[in-house]
């Protein structure tokens, strides 16, 4: 996470009327609570593992920015024709209601709108996310208990 995308997550968390919201994603911790009077920042900070991170970072970029540049443009333009339903809040992603409940959808399942296709977490509630279109679901972007932010791919469907 970048300075911009924390900072981001600050006004996201001081607009919803939130308390507090803890992110914890690989060597990054973050915790926000707000003021309820002024909904202003009150403590925030950052917990990361800078060894791991600077060790890490110089590789990783090399040699994924220099492999996948040509192959993402088809993959692009394949997905243009389908619609993406994103998460409307930060949380954790869950496909089954409860664990030992069959997932809500599949890759290849019809969905209407309306229809549940999975549960964010938030805070100690459980957010079931709504379809807003009907059609098929192509693909499952993030994986089972997974942490996800606000507006981030959850499913692409495709409407015909």
């Amino acid at each position: 996470m970048d300075l911009k995308e924390i900072q981001n997550l600050i006004k996201f968390v001081s607009n919803s009327g939130v308390a507090e919201v803890k992110l914890e994603t690989g060597d990054i911790k973050i915790t926000i609570r707000t003021t309820l009077e002024g909904n202003a920042p009150d403590i925030t900070y950052v917990q990361q593992a800078p060894m791991q991170q600077a060790i890490a970072a110089p590789a990783v970029p090399a040699t994924v920015a220099a492999t996948p540049a040509t192959p993402a443009a088809p993959a692009a333009d394949d997905n243009s024709k389908y619609i993406t339903i994103k998460s409307p809040m930060i949380g954790t992603f869950y496909r089954k209601p409860s664990p030992d409940k069959p997932v809500f959808v599949e890759v290849g399942s019809s969905i209407g709108k309306g229809d549940v296709l999975c549960v964010v977490e938030a805070m100690k509630l459980f957010n079931e996310i709504e379809a807003e279109i009907s059609g098929k679901i192509v693909k499952i972007l993030v994986d089972d208990m997974s942490p996800v932010e606000f507006d981030q791919p959850l499913f692409l469907v495709d409407p015909s």
